[in-house]
């Protein structure tokens, strides 16, 4: 009988040798086939040890029922330099050359029989010339040098192939070993696991001690139920990701990896393939950690369904805001052309609002209430705008950008709107967006708004909402436009129907009316009342609301006073207040009893500012207004306003030429006037005759 000990073989394997089958015995029973080392009881003059550190199984066996010595050979330990050359071996079917010089394959042609080869620790550096063994079911080629796998096409039948502890680098050429079932790589240089598929019958991989950082294809392999992959480099989960699929899976080693070191490492590993892994790193899985893997695993469906619906969330959000943008670019291109031709003299130099600001404020004068004036929307992008403009006019405040919490509310979401509530901010994002305020708000959800933003919305769609915004949302103290195509100074009269309001944020991309340089001064003028403390980040200063007080209160005067009464009424019909102020002023009454002359003249004075204020407003423009309205209406009012304009222009420079005129006259004309007196009353009788005659006169017609 000859024995071979430790030598890598899956436990009851069999082999037809000829006459007789030769079965492989376990010499201990062990709790796992991947036990790193064995105890052997071979009888032999060779290392019983071959194996014993590196083996996936680590199993001794005998092969008994070899009587004849034409059929086995034992040469371990002979100081061989060179591979033997074996006369009359076509009969030889097992051969051990352990511990031998050897490091070439040669004279392999003549053992066409051979079934099994043992060449453990040995020199040799290649494979070469193994191919020619086209019987051989087991091949140990552990502890060498070799550094590739190769020359193993003709090896059809290989059950078992051991490479440990050599210099290999890469997984390669084994995929047409359809029969193998036992592969030991373990101890090389491997870096990662790859080009497996084809090994059909593979039950049992060994790949510890390597320098692995990425397994892939071992889902493919149908029967594979051991896997060795200790002490490598894997240090994330993903890495593993393909052994989650191999439900005959059975047996798994990964420890001596940084993921192990991982405080959720073995809830996880049981996590991702608990029902069919029996045995983790050499100890056995028990029910309750099956149970509560399984616990954990529904719990990260859960994560991963809600992931994926707040991913899907983001992209239809992210989808909307760039409908919403690509919208507002074609508004904007399809606005440009006429909006240039119609207000070609508006924005000029010498006729721009910074130089004429009764022209600019009498565009929202109207000739009668039924037929508003149209305003073409003038686009301007961003990088038009003077660099001045943008460092001073972009806010500082860092709730100006636009973004997404993680406590945000969907309000309402369509292919080209988004409405959306983040803790005290409501974005209205899109022309749609504004169907939200029709919605039946609850006091508590309306209550805790405070800021409302405004993106890709017409700033003449977003005006008609500002008495329902006023309504619903008492706590608003903060607006913010991007985007909104604030063009004229008018617009921003519109902003005075809030009740409250303590910071306005105006964007200069896509809102033109920061190019003109008066613009913050006239907010801070129509919009006193409401206190403002900041404009798009920057304090409201008192030396800013007396120079805005100083621009344009002269207007605001003569409008007041210029206008006539039935047209102020239309104007300011909307407010009783309004009306009230305005009976003041031109009735002139307002006295109360307990009244001082002094308390009236303080109360005259306010009413009177504040209708002067009143009076510069932005007419709401909807829908059936603008349809029914025509072009040449349109340029019969804007010549009919700037003619008017140029009358009360002309009156008050004419008033004021005059005022200079008499300044200057006064002094000489007073002499004559004294003097003119004195010589008539210096004959005091007849200055009297002549009074009495006068007045006698006077009474007779």
């Amino acid at each position: 009988m000859c024995v071979f000990s430790s030598c890598a073989l899956p436990v009851g394997m069999v082999w037809d040798l000829g006459p007789q089958a030769y079965r492989v015995q376990p010499h201990r029973t062990i709790q796992s086939a991947g036990a790193a080392c064995c105890q052997s009881k071979a009888v032999t003059r060779g290392d019983t040890g071959s194996l014993r550190d590196h083996s996936a199984t680590g199993f001794s066996f005998s092969l008994t029922g070899i009587t004849s010595s034409s059929e086995s050979l034992d040469l371990s330990r002979r100081g061989l330099m060179d591979f033997p050359h074996l006369n009359g071996g076509d009969k030889l079917r097992l051969l051990n050359l352990q511990h031998n010089f050897i490091s070439h394959l040669q004279n392999l042609t003549l053992l066409q029989h051979l079934v099994f080869l043992d060449l453990y620790d040995n020199h040799l550096i290649d494979m070469s010339g193994i191919s020619s063994l086209t019987s051989l079911r087991v091949l140990l080629l552990g502890k060498n040098r070799i550094q590739r796998i190769c020359d193993v096409d003709g090896l059809s039948k290989l059950d078992v192939l051991d490479l440990h502890s050599n210099q290999i680098c890469q997984i390669e050429n084994v995929s047409h070993l359809s029969e193998l079932r036992l592969l030991n790589l373990s101890g090389n240089l491997i870096t990662r696991v790859e080009n497996l598929q084809g090994l059909k019958s593979l039950t049992e991989l060994n790949l510890q001690h390597n320098r692995i950082t990425s397994v892939t294809g071992v889902e493919h392999l149908p029967r594979l139920k051991r896997v060795f992959l200790s002490a490598n480099s894997i240090s994330s989960f993903d890495e593993l990701a393909c052994l989650w699929n191999c439900r005959s899976l059975s047996e798994l080693s990964v420890d001596g990896n940084p993921v192990a070191l991982e405080s959720c490492y073995r809830q996880t590993v049981l996590r991702c393939c608990s029902s069919h892994l029996h045995i983790l790193d050499m100890k056995r899985v028990t029910e309750e950690e099956r149970r509560t893997a399984s616990v954990s695993a529904r719990r990260e469906d859960e994560k991963k369904k809600e992931t994926h619906k707040h991913t899907a969330h983001k992209e239809r959000r992210r989808l909307a805001i760039q409908n919403a943008a690509q919208q507002w670019e074609e508004f904007k291109s399809s606005s440009e052309l006429p909006a240039q031709n119609d207000v070609k003299d508006d924005v000029s130099p010498d006729n721009s609002p910074a130089h004429s600001p009764a022209l600019t404020n009498g565009n929202a004068q109207e000739t009668s209430p039924d037929e508003p004036r149209r305003l073409s929307p003038l686009t301007v992008s961003a990088g038009a705008n003077d660099n001045r403009i943008k460092s001073t006019s972009r806010p500082n405040s860092p709730r100006f950008q636009e973004g997404s919490g993680a406590c945000v509310q969907n309000l309402s979401m369509s292919d080209s709107h988004l409405a959306e509530l983040d803790g005290e901010t409501l974005r209205l994002i899109g022309g749609g967006a504004l169907d939200t305020l029709e919605r039946c708000w609850s006091v508590q959800t309306a209550a805790g708004v405070t800021i409302i933003s405004f993106r890709y919305i017409n700033f003449d769609s977003i005006v008609p909402t500002l008495l329902r915004i006023r309504l619903k949302f008492p706590n608003l103290t903060h607006l913010m436009f991007m985007e909104t195509n604030i063009c004229h100074l008018p617009q921003l009269a519109a902003l005075a129907q809030i009740r409250r309001l303590d910071q306005i944020s105006i964007h200069p991309e896509g809102n033109p009316v920061l190019t003109l340089s008066l613009w913050r001064s006239f907010l801070i003028y129509r919009l006193q009342h409401l206190n403002l403390h900041k404009i798009n980040g920057t304090e409201v200063m008192l030396n800013e609301i007396i120079a805005s007080e100083r621009m344009f209160g002269a207007l605001g005067h003569v409008a007041a006073t210029e206008t006539p009464r039935c047209r102020l009424l239309l104007l300011l019909e909307e407010s009783s207040d309004r009306k009230r102020q305005l009976q003041f002023v031109l009735d002139g009454r307002g006295r109360r009893i307990g009244q001082s002359p002094e308390e009236l003249k303080e109360n005259g004075k306010q009413l009177g500012d504040a209708l002067s204020r009143a009076l510069i407003n932005y007419p709401i423009r909807t829908s059936d207004s603008s349809d029914t309205e025509g072009g040449s209406d349109v340029s019969e009012r804007s010549v009919m306003v700037s003619q008017y304009l140029r009358g009360l222009v002309n009156r008050a420079s004419s008033h004021s030429v005059k005022g200079d005129a008499l300044q200057k006259l006064w002094p000489s004309l007073f002499t004559e006037l004294v003097r003119d007196s004195v010589l008539e009353m210096r004959d005091r009788p007849a200055f009297r005759h002549s009074s009495l005659q006068r007045q006698r006169d006077r009474h007779v017609k």
